[in-house]
Order: C-alpha cells, then sequence, then structure tokens
C-alpha cells in the first residue's frame, strides 16, 4: 500500500524548499492494491514499514493513491474522505504515520477527475492544496487523467501543473510535489523550478521486457505515453534524459514492481538496481506485510541504496549499449551504466538485458571516458583510468533468507536492540548514521565486498546472468596513479 522514496523530501515546488542530493524512498498502495485500499490496510503497512526495518534504511513515506474519497464534493466544495473506508477521517490516519516516525503522502490529478474517476483538482487548486495540508500530508502525487485538453505544449502543462505548485506553497506546509503526468510536454525541460520529481514515461507493469502496444513509445520523445511499459522500455526512454535529473528535482522512473511476482529475482534485481543507478525515487509498490524473503532483500540493500542516495546526486549515463542474443519477445542487449558518486568513487553497472548469462568487461578506459574527452582531458592531468580501483560487488552482501524471514517474522528487528546495524555487512540504519557519514566511516553494510583489485589501464569482468545485472563501487587505490606517459 504505500511507496517508499529515497531520503526525505521537504518542500512543495519552491526550489529554496527542496531537499538537496538525494532522491527519496517512499511506499505507494496503487500497484499492489489498485482501489482496494483503506485506513486499515494503509496503517498496516506503516507499521510494518517500521518493524522491518523499512524505515531506518530511509523509507520514509506512506503514499495513498487513488480511490480515496467520496464521489462527490461537500456542500463547500472541499474533498472529503471516503467514510467507510477511513471512518476516522483523513488527519487521524496522518497523525497515526507521523507517530510511527514516517510521513504522509496522497494523491490527486490535474485533471477534472482522477484516473479512477474521483474528484480532483483542476480549478480547486488552492481549495484542496489547503485541504492537504490540514490534513497534515507531507507528499503529494499529482497525476494526469481528464485533464480538458489543456496539454500539447511545454506552456499548457507548466501552467496546469504550476496551479498547484503555487497552491502547495502557499499553505506555507513543506509538500513534496511529485508530478505524475506521464513525460507529456517534456517535463525533463521545465519542472525543476516548480516540482520535486516528475514521471518521465507511461505507466511501469511487472514485466523486464516485453513489448506492450499499449506503451507504444520507445523513446522519450513520445505523444503516447500509454501503459505497461516494461522495465527495458522505460530504461531505454531514460537514457537521452538521465542529465535532466538533479538534487531536489529527480527523473521519476515510477514504483518498483519488485515483488509482484511477474519477473525473476535476477531480473527484479536489475531492476531495482538501475531504477537506483539512474537516482529514480525509490517507490515500494508491493504489498509490503506479506513480501517474502527474496523481495525484502531486494529492496533492503543498503549497498545499492546508497548508491541512490549519494549525497552528490549524479544520475548514471549509459556508456555504450550492444546487441546481444534475443528472447522470446525479440528483445536482447548489454551495457555498461556509470554514475560519479561523492568522494571520487564512482558506481557502474554492467546490464545483461540478452537471453543467455554472459561474460561482460567493461574497462577504465570505457568507464572514465567522460573524464578523457570533456573539462580538458588528457591535458588537465592524470586520468582515472591511470590509476588502480579497489572493486566492490554491491550484491554480494545481499541479506539470506534465514536472515530475511526471521526479519518479517517478527523474530529479530534492525533497530538495533536485537540485531546490531554498527558493524554488519547487511544491515544498516540511516536514522543513526546518514548514508553520507556511513560512507565516510566506511561501513561495510554500505561498500559492498571487496571482490577484485583493478591495475591501472585495467579492466571488469563479470559473468552476469541472463536478464540480470553486475554493479560495483570502485574506489582510487592509494599512491596507485601513474601518469599516462609513464604507461
Amino acid at each position: 500500500m504505500a511507496w517508499l522514496k529515497h531520503r526525505k523530501w521537504a518542500g512543495a515546488c519552491d526550489p529554496d524548499q527542496k531537499t538537496r542530493g538525494h532522491a527519496n524512498k517512499e511506499a505507494d498502495n496503487w500497484n499492489a492494491y489498485g482501489c482496494d485500499i483503506d485506513a486499515e490496510s494503509l496503517l498496516d503497512t506503516a507499521h510494518k514499514m517500521v518493524d522491518f526495518g523499512f524505515r531506518h534504511l530511509g523509507y520514509n513515506y506512506v503514499i495513498l493513491d487513488d480511490c480515496w474519497s467520496n464521489m462527490q464534493r461537500s456542500d463547500n466544495g472541499s474533498l472529503v474522505a471516503n467514510s467507510t473506508k477511513f471512518p476516522d477521517g483523513m488527519k487521524a490516519v496522518s497523525d497515526e504515520i507521523h507517530s510511527l516516525g514516517l510521513l504522509f503522502g496522497m494523491y490527486s490529478s490535474a485533471g477534472v477527475y482522477t484516473c479512477a474517476q474521483y474528484p480532483a483538482s483542476l480549478g480547486h487548486e488552492e481549495q484542496d492544496a489547503q485541504t492537504f495540508a490540514d490534513w497534515g500530508v507531507d507528499y503529494l502525487k499529482y497525476d494526469n487523467c481528464y485533464n480538458q485538453g489543456q496539454e500539447g505544449t511545454s506552456k499548457l502543462t507548466f501552467d496546469r501543473y504550476n496551479a498547484m505548485s503555487q497552491a502547495l506553497n502557499k499553505t506555507g506546509r513543506p509538500i513534496f510535489y511529485s508530478m505524475c503526468n506521464w513525460g507529456r510536454d517534456y517535463p525533463w525541460n521545465w519542472a525543476q523550478t516548480m516540482a520535486n520529481s516528475w514521471r518521465m514515461s507511461g505507466d511501469v507493469y511487472d514485466s523486464f521486457d516485453r513489448p506492450d502496444d499499449r506503451c507504444p513509445c520507445t523513446t522519450y520523445d513520445c505523444n503516447l505515453p500509454g501503459f505497461h511499459c516494461s522495465i527495458m522500455n522505460i530504461i531505454g526512454k531514460a537514457v537521452s534524459i538521465v542529465d535532466k535529473g538533479q538534487p531536489g528535482a529527480w527523473n521519476d522512473l515510477d514504483a518498483l514492481e519488485v515483488g509482484n511476482g511477474g519477473m525473476s529475482d535476477d531480473e527484479y534485481k536489475a531492476h531495482f538496481s538501475m531504477w537506483a543507478m539512474i537516482k529514480s525515487p525509490l517507490i515500494i509498490g508491493t504489498n509490503i506485510p506479506k513480501m517474502t524473503a527474496s523481495t525484502y532483500s531486494i529492496l533492503a540493500n543498503p549497498a545499492v541504496i546508497a548508491i541512490n542516495q549519494d549525497s552528490a546526486g549524479t544520475p548514471a549515463y549509459r556508456v555504450w549499449n550492444r546487441d546481444a542474443d534475443t528472447d522470446e519477445y525479440g528483445q536482447g542487449s548489454q551495457s555498461l551504466w556509470v554514475a560519479g558518486l561523492s568522494g571520487g568513487d564512482y558506481a557502474i553497472a554492467l546490464l545483461n538485458a540478452g537471453n543467455t548469462s554472459a561474460e561482460l568487461n567493461a574497462t577504465l578506459e570505457e568507464i572514465f571516458i567522460d573524464k578523457a574527452t570533456t573539462g580538458g582531458g588528457a591535458g588537465s592531468g592524470a586520468l582515472p583510468s591511470s590509476s588502480g580501483w579497489d572493486v566492490y560487488d554491491l550484491w554480494a552482501n545481499r541479506m539470506d533468507d534465514v536472515t530475511a524471514n526471521s526479519i518479517l517474522q517478527g523474530n529479530a528487528t534492525v533497530n538495533g536492540t536485537i540485531m546490531d546495524t554498527s558493524n554488519s555487512t547487511m544491515l544498516y540504519n540511516a536514522t543513526e548514521m546518514a548514508y553520507a557519514d556511513g560512507i565516510k566511516e566506511n561501513h561495510p553494510a554500505l561498500l559492498g565486498a571487496k571482490t577484485s583489485s583493478v591495475p591501472a589501464m585495467g579492466s571488469i569482468s563479470a559473468t552476469v546472468p541472463r536478464h540480470g545485472i553486475a554493479m560495483y563501487r570502485l574506489r582510487k587505490q592509494e599512491g596507485a596513479s601513474k601518469k599516462r606517459d609513464e604507461l
């Protein structure tokens, strides 16, 4: 029921209020529950987020999606929570979520109806924003259904979404503003000044790479975003716009499908890893109270989360993309992705979207190609490729099923009372030590497992499973630099 995004979001759309550095972590109900949601199930999710240690990992928001209101506004024009689903009202839900140390998110649409045909906020922006603020809402997902044709140019869409941005700011309450206009009219070019995130594609579905005619576009330049967009479809659309994301304003690749049953474990690992690398908000979209150990150990991998939460906030970019053997859907590729991290570290991902396991290789020259071709290149001093690098596998310390099941069954906790996180290779508590500080302290759960060292001008190789990923943190070896002319 909840959606998790990385780190706290503060502020609606005022650039001065936006959180710097990190994408958000949240939990949202739509992928797992649809309209079948009420106060009991929402609050059960919130409590389980705390019990399972998600709050300690930085998953801060519990987000209520569509279908929460009456079908009609009140006599004074206000939105009204459905009294059958939420008998104590929305403020009581908000108060309980806040009492758990979590933040509360809600949903509306920049149209006359929500996507499920409940009352929405077009023309009611100030009234609805104040209602949300009065209820203690900390986050607003703002959809794009029934928009009265007010799209087709960037200016039309900007004005429609900016009306709610201004209304949220006018309330004086910090509310994270999540635009959900599916990439229509290129929000990555203009939303940074009035929103904290924007959806850049049609809706995701639980498939790694199966094409679907209802998601007709394969690039960002799309007039019909559609829905049923696969993981690889969305990654392909993000390739050209990754640089548009920045601290406080993020490309949102949509909620995570991890745990919903349509993909293999390797595919879910690749899905989660790539969302983290591109710095999408991480939004848990599965049934948290009923999740399995394997789902938990993916969503709770602190070494991967630390890449998403890196204080530099730099999204990964694709260095190369190559054809590979195709699967039953005619899809197949292999790619190298690189992200610069704070403190001089780097993250790399070798993504095998081919149909069979493959040995993938990335040279240091490929990994650091930007350093050689921008900012003065080789003339500006020794290049990173002329140094040795230590390689840390970010999935090597994945939590085992026994430990995960112990947490999920309530036989262990991750808050330090039963399971100590101070020197664990699997567990981390970001409420005690921020990710940035944990990296500085070389916390083993964040670094991953050191698996090799690469000499200057060397390469990294990995056997990557079908529809799988190898993901590493690279850390420069001290005193290992050599000038290029000495090699």
